[in-house]
């Protein structure tokens, strides 16, 4: 039985967020995705405002400015602002999007283990993985939680992908309180 040839599908990673800021633990999960995973792409999606949290702490503008100055040395990884090109800021309207439009390409939504958590809160959530793999980072203090989250026990095992890594302990919102 002859295998099917994967070799002309463009592996592509999406890494969604408000990126509030843009930090080294967003760095290196998409560094480690493109290994892991071997993508020939990474694209950040800055978006405008997370549905589940408060208004961003920096601009949009600054937020891309520092998003590209970050990743400028990494030839796998792009910067875009799309929600207004979707009209949305919803993960499930991004990757439909992008599915239209990378059709052979084959899709990973990586995200940290803390957003595994409230994953089940996410507009059309279950449908997700029909249009990308998701592919959860450890995060310190979460990857327990992310285990047992409403997601993981609804989620076949090949919708998704755990990728142990270094725990990185920094975030956004803890890069805001200094």
């Amino acid at each position: 039985m002859k295998k099917k040839n994967k070799k002309n599908f463009n592996k592509i990673g999406l890494l969604g967020g408000s990126f509030d800021p843009p930090h080294l633990g967003h760095l290196y999960i998409s560094k480690l995705g493109i290994r892991k995973l071997k993508l020939n792409k990474l694209i950040w999606v800055v978006t405008k405002k997370n549905p589940l949290k408060q208004k961003p702490f920096l601009s949009l503008k600054l937020r891309m400015k520092l998003s590209k100055e970050i990743t400028k040395k990494e030839n796998k990884i792009f910067v875009q602002f799309l929600d207004n090109k979707i009209k949305s800021s919803d993960t499930f309207n991004l990757l439909n999007y992008i599915k239209n439009k990378e059709k052979k390409s084959e899709l990973f939504f990586l995200l940290g283990a803390d957003s595994l958590i409230k994953f089940h809160k996410w507009k059309n959530w279950k449908k997700i993985p029909n249009l990308a793999k998701i592919v959860v980072f450890a995060r310190q203090n979460y990857s327990l939680k992310a285990f047992n989250s409403i997601a993981t026990k609804k989620f076949k095992k090949k919708d998704w992908l755990y990728i142990p890594g270094k725990k990185v302990n920094i975030s956004s919102s803890l890069i805001r309180k200094f």
